[in-house]
């Protein structure tokens, strides 16, 4: 739902039981060659999670994952799970769910704008690409979707695991399976294909969804689930060390006769996975139940499948109607039981099969952590679980806000622009004008002054909160190898608000622009804590049993590094991030860390703080671009001087240090002490220059 509502709004905008594993799953598992300590994973599953909050919305209203106890416990009881876990920016979806698999931030996958984004075409028009493609697709600036840094197509997040023998199972997850049809059936299986005859064929739409979306297996070489008439060449012509000889199978059509030969795939309670018009495979939706989600994933790894990604929607909208859910309500409630039940029913059925915590890495990641936009719940001591809460009409709701007839009619300003519709929307203007036009300048004056009497409270709102040129974007890993795609500016919103565009001139009346959309209460993509600070968990052989351990500052780009230093695997490429070694048993420590882990610590700790974007250096220029940009054009200018030295010092000193992470994590060469005082020392040094800098305008506003 997430997903499908972030395109539009731009401004185009078996049962329960034991499943013994055959032949050809054995023979799978012989040949994966996972090189964990001691050989002791067998399995890895990832689960990516829509919203699901580890902390309390309402503090009468237990949490979602304190609803959902079966998971909960299992997490603290056998592993860890931190609540000092942030996204990158934007906050949203795709970028989260992207940064996560592949480990660097959104200007080395090409997507750092949401769930779409725009981009400029010659004659300055903008047009809109969903950020949910095919991993190998092109994206509607002529270049790769997942672009990376030279222009290429990023490295898949699979490669690593099929090269050492291992079949990667996806349902749902971004980018690694199909999400559009006909258009990713057309990008692997050609046009005139049988695939392709059937996703072109309108009157067949609902079936082709169910055929081809949302399921895959990439295999590794002779592997004998895709050594059949299902399996089709795995295609990634710009991999790094070439990728020949590998298939995979793409969607239930050709997933299913091999992982569930005896007929469709079921769900935890029984019921087959299907469309709403009853047709098998996948349910016609990126809004997948936890049942359907983990029931799918448990035939994967039943049939040999090896390593398995899932993705569950969130539990807040109404998953069996209209509209959405606050903190505490019975429809809420119900669903995080629900889910709760099914992860209950997930961990039973694989350890019938023998998975369990001795021989299988678990990996949580949740995207974002959004946020609740509504008035005070009735009673006002409900709890959701003994004492349903409920919210008065008018007072559940996201605030939808036509920031473009409000620029009309406040500043009387009516240049053309789109949006990427947001809490952060990013702003592209007709014509694309550098950072320094009057155009430019004007609206970003307009912008910043724009305020609003909030429906909900009564409130007079200033709509923006921060402002983010693309200097700016750039220091925080917003902008990509393709120039049309990077924005004129972002506008980091007030988060109770939902920026889009719409069709008329000036508002007669602040309801014509300013309104309650009750399909939605709950808001992302922004800067706030509220939104990006979210959570990760990690359980299995390796893992330290820390329970609740919020002490590290981590990102969604560090969990693809510890994940493959878990298992003895390596990238073609250094991530952004970094491994979490404070996690991790002595004996699971790559001999580079091990030998001087302290060094390691320090040096990555200052690291992310260096180049997160929710890091300290990221979150003081955040400040600082805000005041320079809604300042004189003198001011500005001044501003442009600095902020672009301070990007290239820090780039370069980032690269630095994360070469040196890398090296200990995957290269055997510990942090040696003289490394970690002078790049620890300058890049603090660079830190609180920033700081100062943010510092200074702040006392300059007061």
């Amino acid at each position: 739902m997430k997903r499908l509502k972030a395109f539009l709004g731009a401004s185009i905008p078996l049962a329960l039981g034991v499943v013994f594993l055959g032949t050809a799953s054995q023979s799978a598992s012989a040949a994966c060659q996972l090189n964990a300590p001691g050989g002791q994973v067998k399995h890895v599953i990832y689960i990516t999670f829509d919203n699901v909050h580890l902390r309390r919305d309402n503090p009468n209203v237990p949490s979602d994952l304190e609803q959902m106890p079966n998971l909960l416990n299992f997490i603290e009881n056998n592993g860890t799970i931190s609540g000092n876990h942030h996204t990158p920016l934007i906050s949203h979806t795709a970028t989260d769910i992207l940064t996560a698999l592949t480990g660097v931030y959104g200007e080395r996958m090409g997507i750092p704008v949401a769930n779409s984004y725009g981009f400029f075409r010659p004659d300055g028009s903008v047009g809109f690409n969903s950020s949910f493609l095919y991993w190998t697709a092109l994206a509607g600036d002529g270049k790769p979707e997942m672009i990376d840094e030279l222009g290429k197509t990023s490295p898949a997040p699979w490669v690593p695991f099929t090269r050492a023998g291992c079949d990667v199972g996806a349902f749902s997850v971004a980018n690694i399976e199909f999400e559009s049809v006909p258009a990713d059936v057309n990008t692997v299986f050609g046009a005139s294909s049988p695939e392709g005859i059937e996703a072109n064929n309108s009157a067949l739409r609902d079936k082709a969804n169910a055929d081809f979306l949302g399921i895959a297996i990439h295999c590794a070489q002779n592997s004998p689930l895709c050594n059949n008439s299902h399996g089709r060449d795995d295609l990634l012509a710009d991999e790094p060390g070439g990728y020949a000889g590998f298939k995979a199978l793409y969607g239930n059509l050709h997933v299913q006769p091999v992982i569930s030969p005896s007929g469709p795939v079921k769900d935890l309670d029984g019921n087959v996975i299907q469309t709403a018009a009853g047709n098998p495979g996948f349910p016609n939706t990126f809004n997948p139940a936890a049942s359907q989600s983990l029931g799918y994933a448990a035939t994967m790894l039943e049939a040999g499948v090896q390593v398995v990604y899932l993705y569950i929607a969130d539990a807040h909208d109404n998953h069996s109607g209209s509209g959405t859910f606050g903190p505490g309500e019975a429809g809420y409630v119900a669903q995080l039981k629900s889910y709760d039940t099914a992860f209950g029913k997930f961990f039973a059925r694989l350890a019938a099969d023998g998975i369990t915590k001795d021989n299988t890495l678990f990996v949580v990641v949740p995207d974002e952590n959004d946020h609740f936009v509504g008035g005070t719940p009735s009673p006002a001591n409900c709890d959701g679980v003994n004492v349903p809460c409920t919210y008065a009409a008018g007072r559940k709701g996201e605030i939808d806000a036509l920031i473009n007839r409000l620029v009309i009619t406040q500043r009387a300003n009516n240049t053309a622009f789109s949006v990427h519709s947001d809490d952060a929307p990013t702003v592209y203007i007709t014509g694309n004008p550098a950072p320094t036009d009057t155009v430019t300048r004007t609206l970003e004056h307009d912008l910043n002054a724009l305020v609003a009497t909030n429906p909900t409270t009564g409130n007079t709102d200033k709509l923006s909160r921060l402002l983010a040129d693309q200097a700016e974007m750039k220091l925080l890993h917003m902008v990509t190898a393709s120039p049309a795609r990077t924005p004129t500016f972002t506008m980091f919103g007030n988060d109770n608000y939902f920026f889009e565009t719409g069709n008329g001139g000036a508002c007669a009346n602040q309801s014509d622009c300013v309104f309650v959309g009750p399909g939605f209460a709950w808001n992302h993509g922004d800067f706030q804590r509220d939104i990006t600070r979210t959570w990760v968990a990690m359980v299995g052989p390796g893992v330290q049993r820390l329970g609740r351990h919020d002490e590290v500052f981590s990102d969604h780009s560090d969990v693809r590094p510890t994940l493959l230093a878990l298992l003895g695997l390596k990238d073609s490429y250094v991530h952004d991030g970094r491994v979490l070694s404070e996690w991790l048993e002595q004996r699971a420590l790559p001999s580079g860390i091990r030998r001087h882990q302290e060094n390691f610590i320090e040096l990555a700790e200052v690291y992310k703080q260096l180049n997160a974007p929710l890091g300290e250096l990221g979150r003081a220029s955040l400040v600082y671009a805000n005041r320079s940009v809604t300042d004189t054009d003198k001011v500005y200018a001044r501003y442009l001087d600095k902020i672009n030295d301070i990007t290239s010092e820090r780039n370069k000193l980032a690269n630095d240090i994360k070469s040196v992470l890398d090296a200990a994590a995957f290269g055997n060469r510990p942090v040696d002490e003289d490394s970690e005082d002078d790049l620890g020392r300058r890049a603090r040094t660079l830190i609180d220059r920033v700081k100062d800098l943010a510092e200074r305008e702040r006392r300059d506003e007061d």
